[in-house]
């Protein structure tokens, strides 16, 4: 599952009011995770989104197929 999990894209960002590093993934609705350091948030969004893929697949929901890099407007 891992070489699916490392083809999505992350977007990672400092947030002051949570004084942490947010990484979030938006192919995977609400798959987000926090670390005090930019490594720390990749690891824990890196369970996160493991745990997101598990639960998806033990409901029989759709799991959204990786598309690389997105566009925003």
């Amino acid at each position: 599952m891992e070489q699916v999990i490392n083809k999505y894209e992350v977007i990672i960002y400092w947030s002051k009011t949570d004084n942490s590093f947010i990484a979030e993934v938006p192919e995977l609705a609400g798959c987000m995770a926090d670390g005090g350091s930019y490594v720390e948030a990749i690891n824990n969004v890196q369970v996160i989104m493991s745990q997101w893929i598990e639960t998806a697949r033990s409901l029989g929901r759709t799991i959204p197929e990786p598309k690389g890099k997105l566009m925003y407007a």
